[in-house]
Parts: C-alpha cells; sequence; structure tokens
C-alpha cells in the first residue's frame, strides 16, 4: 500500500547560525588583504622615485625633482704641511734630590717654607753644631801639641847633625832622631787632616741646597734627632726649569728621526693636555734611547722644555706632537672635503655653471684640519666642504657661503643664485601688495 509523500521539512527563517565567528574571520582577512595592497602601492611609489633620486636627484638637480642643494665651497690654496708624530708622554725632572743629613744630632731650625723656589747654596735647615765646635777646638789643640813637638824633634836633629860632623855622638843617635822627626811630622800630617774633618762635619750642621728648584713637603719637623740613616730625609727638592718629557714611539720612526738629528735639524716638540685640546709648551727633541724595547716595539725619546710659565711637572700626563719635517709651498685643503666611494677618495669640484663634478684626488699627509693633495686639483679650484652627502655628478648648487668669508661667496652664485634672488625679489613684492588695499577697503 502506498504511503502518501510527505512534503520535506523547510528550514525556519532564522535560525542561529554557527558559522557566525567566521563572518568576523572573513572581515579581519579582507582587513590584511587591503593593508597589503596599499602597502605593495607604497612600495611601488616609492621605488619608481628612487630612480630620479639616484640619477640626479629628479631633473632640477635637488631632492626628489626640488630645487639646487645648498653647499659650503673652499678655495683650493697653497701652503706649509707638516709630518707630525704623536704619541704619549710622562713629564720627568732632570734632578730630583732627596736631602739627607751627613751628620747626627738635633734639628734645631727649618728655614725653607714648603713650596719655595730655592736657588743652589741657599740655607734650608741647622742642627746642633755645639758637639762639632768642641770636637774642632779638641782637634786643634791636639795638632798645636804636635807640631811644637815637631820643632823640638827637629832642633835636636840639627844639634846632633852637627855633633855627628865632629863624631862627637854615635851615628845611631843621629839615625834615631832622624826617624822620631819624621814620626812627628806624620803626627802633624794626621792632626791637620783631623781638624779638616771636623771643619767639614761642622759645615754640615747648616744644611743648604744642593740645586736649583721647587722645596716641596717637609719630611722632618724642627727638634727631631736626624742622622745619615733615615730613610725618608728632610726634603725634596725637584728641578723645574729646565724639565723634560719621555715618550714613545713606534721603531719604524726611528731611521726618519735619526737622520734628522744627524743632519743638524732642531725638532720642535709641543705639549698638550690630557684632551690634546690645549698648547701646554714648546721643546725641543734632544735625544731618543740606545735600544728598542722588545715587547712593545717602540722606542724611547726625551724632548725637553723651558717650562717658563711652569705648566710642566713631574709625573704629569701629557700628549707629545713631534714636528719631524715640513713639505713646503704644496696644495693644501680641508679634510672636511674629502669624500670616499667607488672612485675611491675624491671631492666634489664647483663648476662655473654652478654644478658640481666627481674629482678624484690623491692626498698626502694631514695636519689638523688641512691635508695634502697630491694630484687632483690645483690652487684656485673650489671643492664643497659641506652639504656634500647628498650630492651627485652634475648636479645643481646653491652657494651658501664661502669658506673663510660670506662677502664673495654669496655672489658667487650664477644663474640659480639669480633665479632664488629674483624668487625673493617676487615674493617682497608679494607681501608689498598684499599690504596694499584693495577696491571698497578704506585705506588707514
Amino acid at each position: 500500500m502506498d504511503q502518501p509523500l510527505k512534503p520535506p521539512k523547510q528550514a525556519p527563517a532564522y535560525e542561529p547560525s554557527p558559522t557566525k565567528p567566521r563572518s568576523g574571520g572573513r572581515v579581519v582577512v579582507a582587513s590584511l588583504v587591503v593593508l597589503l595592497l596599499v602597502a605593495g602601492i607604497v612600495w611601488w611609489t616609492r621605488h619608481q622615485a628612487a630612480p630620479e633620486e639616484q640619477t640626479g636627484r629628479g631633473r632640477g638637480g635637488g631632492r626628489f625633482g626640488g630645487g639646487p642643494m645648498s653647499i659650503v665651497p673652499e678655495t683650493v690654496g697653497k701652503g706649509d704641511i707638516g709630518i707630525n708624530l704623536n704619541a704619549l708622554g710622562t713629564v720627568t725632572s732632570l734632578a730630583t734630590v732627596t736631602v739627607r743629613t751627613q751628620i747626627s744630632g738635633y734639628l734645631i731650625k727649618v728655614v725653607f717654607k714648603e713650596g719655595d723656589e730655592v736657588k743652589k747654596g741657599d740655607l734650608l735647615a741647622e742642627i746642633d753644631s755645639r758637639p762639632y765646635e768642641a770636637a774642632l777646638a779638641q782637634q786643634r789643640g791636639q795638632l798645636a801639641r804636635d807640631e811644637a813637638q815637631l820643632k823640638g824633634a827637629q832642633v835636636d836633629l840639627a844639634r846632633y847633625q852637627g855633633l855627628a860632623a865632629q863624631n862627637a855622638v854615635p851615628h845611631q843617635q843621629l839615625d834615631t832622631q832622624t826617624a822620631l822627626v819624621g814620626q812627628v811630622q806624620g803626627t802633624v800630617e794626621a792632626d791637620r787632616a783631623m781638624v779638616k774633618a771636623a771643619e767639614v762635619n761642622l759645615a754640615y750642621t747648616k744644611i743648604v741646597s744642593p740645586l736649583d728648584g721647587r722645596v716641596g713637603l717637609r719630611l722632618v719637623d724642627q727638634g727631631n734627632y736626624v742622622t745619615p740613616g733615615d730613610a725618608n730625609g728632610l726634603v725634596v727638592i725637584t728641578q723645574l726649569q729646565p724639565i723634560s718629557v719621555l715618550f714613545t714611539v713606534p721603531e719604524d720612526n726611528l731611521q726618519a728621526i735619526s737622520k734628522r738629528l744627524q743632519a743638524g735639524a732642531t725638532l720642535p716638540v709641543a705639549a698638550l693636555d690630557r684632551s690634546g685640546a690645549s698648547k701646554l709648551a714648546d721643546g725641543t727633541l734632544t735625544t731618543f734611547d740606545s735600544q728598542i724595547d722588545p715587547t712593545t716595539g717602540t722606542i724611547k725619546l726625551r724632548a725637553q722644555f723651558a717650562n717658563d710659565t711652569r705648566t710642566l711637572y713631574p709625573n704629569q700626563f701629557v700628549n707629545i706632537r713631534l714636528l719631524l719635517d715640513t713639505h713646503k709651498d704644496v696644495v693644501t685643503m680641508s679634510t672636511a672635503g674629502i669624500q670616499r666611494g667607488v672612485p675611491g677618495t675624491f671631492v666634489y669640484l664647483l663648476k662655473e655653471d654652478s654644478t658640481v663634478t666627481v674629482r678624484p684626488v690623491k692626498l698626502g699627509v694631514t695636519e689638523g684640519n688641512r691635508v695634502e693633495v697630491l694630484s687632483g686639483l690645483q690652487p684656485g679650484d673650489r671643492i664643497v666642504i659641506d652639504g656634500a652627502d647628498k650630492l651627485r655628478e652634475d648636479a645643481k648648487v646653491i652657494v651658501r657661503a664661502e669658506a673663510g668669508g660670506t662677502g664673495p661667496a654669496a655672489g658667487a652664485a650664477a644663474p640659480d643664485g639669480d633665479k632664488a634672488g629674483g624668487g625673493r625679489k617676487r615674493q617682497k613684492q608679494g607681501d608689498q601688495k598684499q599690504g596694499q588695499s584693495k577696491p571698497g577697503e578704506s585705506k588707514q
């Protein structure tokens, strides 16, 4: 028996869909696609503009097709360039003396003051001299006694010699008297030496400066008993004028230094402060060590400074600049104009039409902010020393200022400078027009 067909079930008009979160996912994916498209458009736009930037900053020579670049030029000149050797040095006194006593005794007087400038022979301190005065008097008395004995012995010897000539005394007695006179003479000479020693000891009671220099801090106070065996001494005197500096240079520079000294040249040396910014003193190279340090491959040199201004003190750290030689009347330029890239070392040369060209150069020695030009430039050429970081071959430029002066440099800009000046003039005229009253407005 056939069963009647049942109509298919219809889906309800609205049924909560479990896929609602998937709609949110589609929105996120669509947003990401849009962002990727925008990023792609930006990337494509920038890469389209990059070739123009690399081939001349746009046909106008500026950035992204803008106006000319603003630069500061410098005129290449001629001058002297020194070959300098830089080193680290330590100030060393030519004489440092620890003053010690030569005798023992009580220190009864200290004459010097700490930090005084003393001369050779100036009195520094005194030791109690009474024991040494007594010793000197004793030695002089002994000398006088022995001299009197010598005179008596000499008188007897003369008498014996006369009697011996008459055979009145035996020759043995004469010989004995002669020996006695010689013995007393030796005693007298010893007494005289003892007197001199006592005089020296008495002189040592006054302690004097052995050299010209500066007195340091006092090491012993007045009233102490001092002896020659004291470890510290009384005071330290340091010579400051002149003074020297010891420094080291690589052994590779020794031959050049030696040749210059053997030729009789005087090599100037400048002592700079720790930062190397300011000069402390000027001196000359005196000598170098007799052997090279094998551990460092360097050799020691000594430079002497007059130190009239007292800017150098022992054990002070200084930077040394030794002028080895001077290249005279050579082409020089500022180190700020040096560029390095694919062509090697080059500069941007400013041409008459206010454009720049790449000019390879060969450089020599450098002194401060100046460098020797061996080839590539001539005196009178103008190079870019500021604003060259974004320049290219044949780029248009505007001279912002001239190194060393602003008068001629400001008017050195050719057609582009005129355009810039014309633009400023038109802008000024526009400002004046804005200040005029329009029709229908009352003038003040």
